[in-house]
């Protein structure tokens, strides 16, 4: 090609700005604010910024679409069925979105060439420097403006100056070089498409290769489907609903050709003209609006597609619905849904009276509502089971290789193609040569239907339980020590213990015994253990949890043994060997109740404590119900000071603590927090951020077992509401995680081994439990919940990550589809957003949050009259929510 200006130039916007106002129909996102207009270039017209931004913007939209639907086709063999029909669903909403592209381009530069402005063929040189030489494509990206150069060259023929008449050579000479692209790249596209068996080496391969991979090192296939509404789930999909045609009940050797999208001016004649020489028949699934619209008084107005479709008529071809606007039906409802069936379907009756009654969904996107209007009007869906990807392959040849393919392996069906693409035209003749010379038989319309069975439902799995009867707790925090130094954070700390012991895990108020500054004497300590624990119910399947924030001390015996005390609020620094609590107290204390379970959680530094430790189980939840546990978890040893100055008034130790508790102690994501993973959570992570190192171990009496906390599957929508963690917060637990020994292990998958020190001070490898077996459904919650954690530390890339893996193993989870789009809102990404809204309201339609977040999504795209519909649904949901005032204010200014 000839090498030309590597951008648009504002010239290029300046003459498009002419006739040029389609130019702008398409865009993505909200429109640009206008900015100050550039010096007027030498033509009289003068051009915004924002035309040169637009110009640019559909231009490289067009060309981005088009590699994006490479990455998703490509590797295509390796896909599941299911997949294969989410990739070709998202990759025809993008062609699709190219072809509004081209025809508008289409139109703005048919308005140029024709406007006789004298700096239109600069401008329309411009324009073809960019696509022959910008340092950013490879030569196959070129293919992507090929119909765009194809309209350009049949308007500027009707230019007889001389410069129109060397751009039309040089439009010419580039078609001629796409031609030849296409051929140098015929065999490459057909292997990325996975269509044979290795052949022999194909000069340029390398070239091909190189280029697909350096598409997927822009895009990802699955980053693609989630931008579209799309998580591919784990399990495999229902079976197609009843009554719908697939082509699998076809006799053996039988196909049926169909054709959609058209008519086309152009290739839906040509392609009767190949059926016919074949004697093939076929069925046109045409877009309404390509034959005519309806008036106001629901009047059909034909327009010269309508004569296109009564040829192929006359040519004995069967006619049929394909919608009147070819948008996704799943998406719609109520009049607009049934608008684009019955609308369409009039004006098919003003072509044909005796049109089939067959319908196909754009996409293959339906939904009950849509295969209820179908009934209603006694049409047919239609679909496929076998798919040419010609809306996605710019190659003939590897189009006919893929359709040949899929034909042997399925050995009858519906083909579908369309007849709006040169490329399909050009592989209809190998396809049918091929197919006719192995005694294929192609079926016309007659009427008859196929069935497809119903996949039965997977049963129900039981939730895992630690099987506690009552949960118990004693948590102190002293401040204000007379006579001991002043702590900042334990009352704090105990506080956010005990919220977190009530509001998460479900423990009984009246059940958490709290003690603050001169309520935790001596004599109240102990008597919370004595009277309360010990003689108010604690049961043997009952679990105990003991939280102390405050000064620890050691006194070193005459046996040289170290012996550990907590520090109540009344005792004196001089005499505490007297009236501090010593551990052996303590000890005596954890093997007097009658708990099964029972875990100390000391925040305060001190050393001497005896050890025992217990083997694992892999029938970890039962043997652990038989076994007593009396555990330990403290912040520090002797001569440590305990780091206060963590995030929201809390200690080093107990906000880490904290964070276990959120969740981030379950190393083996099953759902349980064993109090073993919180020592191999909260130990390496305090010491990695402070002085501090955490101790571990099992105090005498115990026999093995592992106090246990149960993570409640988390219920919240994120919305405008939703609080995130401070940047201090943020920070410190970014550290916490890098200290994680297993970096964040998978459902089901081993914690690894950790070391931490023991109540003695020694050092000891510590290994949690292999994880509980949970179902699909629990797994899903937990990704969810994850997910939360992510999105509240501003870990955006993370949370995405997280909910779309539980809408991968529970596709309708509406709640992971609600929190994923509310990531996509939080990155600026708001059409993104509000197809995930979109679906979260489809799965749930009574969850007002989802109507919000769908509102203002659709408001930062600059979609008002679909924010006005989602905010009036919220207000007839919840009139008088948390939101319902800032909903009417949005309304009013719309």
């Amino acid at each position: 090609m000839t090498a030309k200006l590597p951008k648009i130039a504002a010239t290029v916007a300046a003459s498009l700005a002419v006739g040029g106002a389609l130019l702008f129909g398409v865009r993505s996102g909200a429109p640009p604010a206008p900015a100050t207009p550039p010096a007027a270039p030498a033509i009289g017209a003068v051009a915004t910024s924002m035309d040169v931004r637009a110009a640019d913007a559909q231009l490289h939209a067009l060309l981005a679409n088009f590699r994006k639907i490479i990455v998703l086709v490509a590797d295509e063999q390796s896909m599941t069925p299911a997949e294969l029909a989410h990739v070709n669903r998202v990759g025809q909403g993008l062609f699709h979105e190219n072809q509004a592209r081209t025809g508008a381009l289409n139109a703005a530069l048919a308005a140029l060439a024709g406007s006789g402005n004298p700096a239109r063929h600069d401008a329309i040189g411009a324009l073809l420097g960019y696509i022959e030489s910008d340092p950013g494509m490879y030569d196959a990206d070129r293919l992507a403006f090929r119909e765009l150069l194809q309209a350009l060259l049949g308007e500027v023929a009707r230019d007889s100056s001389l410069p129109a008449i060397k751009l039309h050579r040089r439009i010419s000479e580039d078609l001629e070089a796409l031609a030849e692209i296409e051929r140098n790249y015929e065999k490459e596209i057909a292997q990325v498409f996975g269509r044979f068996a290795p052949r022999a080496i194909a000069l340029g391969r390398e070239k091909w290769e190189a280029y697909v991979g350096h598409l997927k090192k822009l895009y990802a296939r699955e980053a693609i489907l989630r931008d579209h509404g799309v998580v591919l789930p784990y399990p495999a999909p229902p079976a197609p609903e009843e009554g719908e045609m697939f082509g699998r009940a076809l006799p053996p050797k039988t196909l049926v050709l169909t054709f959609d999208d058209g008519p086309h001016k152009r290739y839906s004649d040509e392609i009767a003209a190949i059926l016919k020489q074949y004697q093939v028949p076929g069925v046109f699934f045409s877009v309404g609006h390509n034959m005519g619209k309806l008036g106001a008084a629901g009047e059909v107005a034909l327009n010269p597609g309508a004569q296109v479709s009564r040829r192929l008529k006359a040519a004995g071809f069967v006619l049929a619905n394909h919608s009147m606007t070819h948008a996704q039906l799943a998406k719609q409802s109520g009049d607009a849904l049934r608008a684009e069936i019955l609308d369409s379907d009039r004006v098919l009756r003003e072509v044909d009276a005796a049109r089939a009654p067959l319908f196909r969904f754009p996409y293959g996107a339906r939904n009950s509502e849509g295969m209820a209007t179908l009934a209603g009007a006694k049409l047919t869906s239609v679909m496929w089971n076998i798919d040419s990807l010609d809306w996605a392959d710019p190659v003939p040849s590897s189009i006919a290789e893929r359709v040949l393919r899929t034909v042997q392996k399925e050995g009858r069906g519906i083909i579908l193609f369309h007849d709006i693409h040169e490329r399909t035209v050009k592989a209809l003749p190998a396809i049918l040569d091929r197919l006719v010379a192995d005694g294929y038989q192609f079926a016309g319309w007659d009427g008859a239907g196929f069935k497809a069975a119903r996949a039965a439902a997977a049963p129900a799995e039981k939730p895992v339980s630690a099987g506690y009867a009552n949960s118990w707790a004693v948590v102190i925090g002293i401040d204000d020590y007379p006579k001991w130094p002043k702590l900042e954070y334990a009352v704090r700390d105990a506080e956010g213990v005990r919220e977190t012991l009530i509001d998460k895990f479900g423990f009984a108020p009246a059940r958490v015994i709290t003690l603050k500054n001169a309520e935790a004497t001596r004599n109240g300590i102990l008597a919370a253990f004595h009277d309360r624990l010990g003689h108010g119910g604690v049961q043997k399947n009952d679990r105990v949890f003991v939280f102390f924030a405050g000064h620890g001390a050691t006194r070193k015996l005459s046996s040289g043994r170290d012996l550990g005390y907590i520090v109540p609020y009344d005792s004196d620094p001089d005499q505490f060997a007297t009236d501090a609590i010593p551990m052996t107290e303590i000890q005596n204390i954890a093997e007097g109740l009658a708990a099964r379970h029972t875990l100390f959680v000391m925040d305060a530094c001190y050393s001497g404590l005896g050890l025992t430790r217990g083997a694992g189980s892999r029938n970890f939840l039962r043997d652990n119900a038989r076994r007593i546990g009396r555990q330990m978890l403290t912040a520090g040893g002797t001569d440590q000071l305990v780091a206060d100055g963590g995030p929201n008034g809390h200690s080093v130790f107990t906000w880490t603590l904290l964070q276990a508790l959120s969740g981030k102690g379950d190393l083996n994501g099953d759902g349980l927090i064993t109090a073993t993973e919180l020592a191999a959570f909260v130990a390496p992570a305090v010491a990695g951020v402070s002085d501090q190192t955490p101790a571990f171990g099992s105090l005498p009496g115990s026999e093995g077992g592992d106090f246990v906390f149960e993570l409640p599957g988390e219920t919240e929508f994120l919305g405008p509401e939703t609080a995130q963690l401070s940047s201090e917060a943020i920070a410190l637990n970014v550290k916490l995680d890098a200290a994680r020994p297993d970096g964040g292990a998978k459902a089901g998958a081993a914690a690894a081994p950790v070391v931490v020190r023991d109540l003695q001070g020694g050092e000891q490898k510590i290994v949690p439990a292999g994880a509980v077996p949970s179902s699909a459904r629990q797994q899903a919650q937990r990704a969810n919940d994850r997910g939360l954690q992510l999105y509240k530390e501003k870990r955006y890339a993370g949370a995405e990550a997280q909910f779309a893996e539980a809408l991968k193993l529970r596709p309708g989870f509406a709640l992971a589809a609600n929190n994923l789009g509310f990531v996509f809102y939080k990155q600026g990404k708001f059409r993104e957003a509000a197809r995930w809204f979109e679906n979260t309201v489809k799965l749930d339609p009574s969850r007002a949050i989802a109507y919000l977040n769908l509102g203002d999504a659709h408001a930062r795209a600059g979609e008002g009259a679909k924010a006005r519909a989602a905010y009036t649904t919220y207000l007839e949901l919840v009139p008088n929510g948390v939101s319902a005032a800032y909903v009417r204010q949005q309304l009013e200014r719309r």
